[in-house]
């Protein structure tokens, strides 16, 4: 079990410029081309792998092009165009819904404020976020999705359960020029060592700050999370 430092502002520091020397190209890694496809792809994104969504986003982009164009694909169509991604009836409805409200309220752009972006269909602040600093440049907050969700309650730098409560309790503690980056490096390490299930903490570089290291045997496994 690894000893967390004196404050939590000082493990989230640490924790990003460790992460940061060992994951030095970590970014995005959704494929889109305009801010149109960057929502779209965010929003496919939702509880399936970016890998999946890139296979099925590379023939959904050729066929579709601006926002009219999903606005007004049969429901049922557009659906079959998504079969293979996770829940692909509601995300056609969602993605449908989203389009007709940027052709008739916002001239067909992608709207740059997180007010206008979560009154979209299927956008919650999680994509808006994203959509911001990806496709507007705009940094407002801390993308949580489950990564960022699992790491930063196994290094104890939260312990609330909501991602709106965990965003908004790392704005605190993380400097604001590595909001962004925060997030790809969490899903990086997410991916590489720290798993939901099987966690390698002896191949990890937070071992030593991380309460939540399996030495001691901490980690829920079944869960994923600490006990």
């Amino acid at each position: 079990m690894g000893t967390p430092l004196e404050s939590r502002e000082d493990q989230a520091e640490t924790i990003v410029e460790r992460l940061e020397e060992e994951y030095p190209d970590s970014t995005i890694s959704l494929r889109y081309s305009n801010r149109l496809e960057l929502l779209i792809a965010v929003i496919l994104s939702a509880q399936c792998t970016d890998e999946r969504v890139n296979k099925e986003t590379k023939g959904l982009f050729e066929k579709y092009d601006g926002p009219a164009d999903y606005a007004n694909a049969p429901q049922d169509e557009l659906a079959e165009d998504l079969n293979s991604i996770t829940y692909y009836n509601n995300k056609a409805t969602y993605i449908r819904s989203a389009c007709e409200t940027i052709v008739e309220e916002h001239d067909g752009e992608v709207p740059d404020t997180m007010d206008e972006l979560t009154e979209l269909s299927g956008v919650g602040r999680k994509t808006a976020n994203v959509v911001l600093q990806h496709g507007h440049d705009v940094v407002e907050g801390i993308v949580v999705d489950t990564h960022v969700q699992r790491l930063t309650r196994r290094l104890g730098l939260t312990e609330k359960e909501s991602p709106e409560a965990i965003e908004r309790e790392l704005m605190d503690l993380v400097p604001e020029g590595y909001w962004q980056q925060f997030t790809h490096l969490c899903i990086d390490h997410g991916r590489a060592v720290c798993t939901a299930r099987n966690p390698d903490c002896s191949e990890c570089v937070l071992a030593d700050i991380c309460p939540s290291e399996k030495g001691d045997g901490e980690i829920d496994l079944a869960s994923g999370e600490p006990w």
